[in-house]
């Protein structure tokens, strides 16, 4: 920060340096004394330079790579040397008890846990970017603090030329894209899908207006991240940007889908370009678990949404179940359970979050006599429910349908999404539920 300090003496603010920032009684001298210049001279603006360590005081969280972002002990067996750092010797019996109790439980966990095979979505995501790059599309990354996060860092370390980082500032990050855009660049943005919407969604609307698209990558979505709690969980994030114009939305399911449908935006982008056209922006929205690398010999493209499981046989018996992202292995686990209770399933996963797919729908809904169930981790106001169920009535399709989602509520923290889908009826037993009463 020390060249951004400096430009604000060029431009007559009086800086004043504190080198401790972890010293109270300094901090404290230094906002005296900035207050005190500020009323001696209200003409000139007062900045202080303080300079801080994340996680100061803990020695693991001031080795870490994200400092003290984010919980820094992997286990609560660590807590105790944690708390003895931090009470610098014996602390309370309260939080002994506490660790006893997280101890426990962790060793639960562990004992009934099912092993992970599956990988990241963000990896196909990278995958797409970097094959872009290397074949010459000009592909620039402009992040705003979160690229290991969202899948770009891999991209950022082979191509650093072609990377960029303004910092927390999203708002900043997408109205330099558009700069980026304009300049004849395929500018991809990335963060967490809460700041993205929240902060992006008038620079996005700017954006399209200015005829500058950009591709965005906007990961953690709904509950996906359970332990950052409600303030970072985005619950209306296929509302507040599907209907800006001249942007496509789609919610990423795996690894394979993100690697084909980012690398087809890519190629869309820049032929488009060719042609003297003006292309959509992109927004890939995507979860932060492990997901199936792919689900079986799906063909991804955009704008089409694709049957991944039909075992419809009797249309009095089947339903469809329409769902994308980070909730398809709930709706294939349902699926399977139906199908044993005598049900014929048929499950879309209908990526395109903002295109209806008639082609894909109309030959479903008549399998399943119009009947069909939607899963989303989102606000059922404004949701992909509503948004289906218009469509096909507009279209002219008589059907009987039920809409899972969350119920104008916000989320908690919690150990991981899957308790969070419980809660909110939005898991795999809830959809069956669902299907059992609409077909009753």
């Amino acid at each position: 920060m020390t060249p951004t300090f400096e430009s604000l003496k060029t431009l007559g603010w009086h800086v004043i340096e504190l080198e401790d920032g972890h010293n109270l009684q300094k901090c404290y001298d230094v906002i005296a004394e900035a207050t005190t210049r500020a009323l001696a001279n209200p003409q000139q603006p007062v900045a202080i330079h303080a300079r801080t360590i994340k996680g100061y005081g803990h020695k693991k969280s001031e080795e870490s790579a994200s400092g003290g972002h984010g919980f820094p002990l992997k286990s609560p067996t660590e807590l105790t040397e944690f708390l003895t750092e931090i009470y610098r010797g014996p602390f309370p019996d309260l939080f002994k008890n506490w660790i006893a109790e997280l101890v426990q439980q962790e060793q639960v966990i562990k004992t009934s846990a099912i092993k992970d095979t599956g990988e990241k979505i963000q990896k196909g995501v990278a995958a797409a970017l970097i094959k872009g790059r290397r074949d010459g599309f000009p592909i620039v990354s402009i992040t705003s603090d979160l690229p290991g996060s969202t899948g770009v860092a891999e991209f950022r370390k082979e191509f650093p030329q072609a990377s960029f980082d303004v910092g927390v500032a999203e708002s900043n990050m997408i109205s330099t894209a558009a700069g980026f855009s304009k300049a004849g660049y395929i500018p991809v943005v990335d963060t967490f899908a809460q700041f993205g919407v929240t902060k992006g969604a008038l620079p996005l609307t700017m954006a399209s207006l200015s005829q500058a698209p950009v591709i965005g990558i906007f990961s953690h979505t709904g509950f996906q991240d359970a332990a950052d709690g409600a303030s970072h969980q985005a619950l209306s994030y296929f509302a507040m940007v599907s209907s800006i114009p001249h942007v496509q939305v789609y919610g990423l399911g795996c690894s394979d889908e993100a690697e084909a449908l980012v690398g087809q935006a890519v190629r869309e982008f820049s032929e488009n370009r060719k042609q003297g056209k003006t292309t959509d922006s992109y927004v890939f929205f995507l979860g932060r678990e492990n997901f199936p690398k792919s689900y079986g010999g799906t063909t991804y493209k955009l704008r089409q949404a694709q049957v991944l499981v039909d075992h419809a046989t009797t249309p009095s018996k089947s339903v469809a179940l329409v769902t994308w992202g980070s909730l398809v292995p709930q709706a294939l686990k349902a699926a399977e359970v139906l199908r044993t209770q005598g049900y014929g399933v048929v499950v879309i996963n209908s990526s395109c979050l903002n295109h209806f797919d008639e082609a894909t729908f109309k030959p479903i809904l008549e399998k399943t006599k119009g009947c069909l169930v939607t899963l989303e981790d989102h606000q059922l106001i404004g949701g992909y429910g509503a948004y289906l169920s218009h469509q096909l009535l507009l279209k002219g399709h008589q059907v009987k349908i039920s809409s899972l989602g969350v119920l104008g509520q916000f989320g908690q923290s919690a150990y991981n999404a899957i308790d969070l889908y419980r809660q909110h009826g939005i898991d795999s037993e809830a959809v069956v539920a669902a299907v059992r009463k609409l077909k009753a």
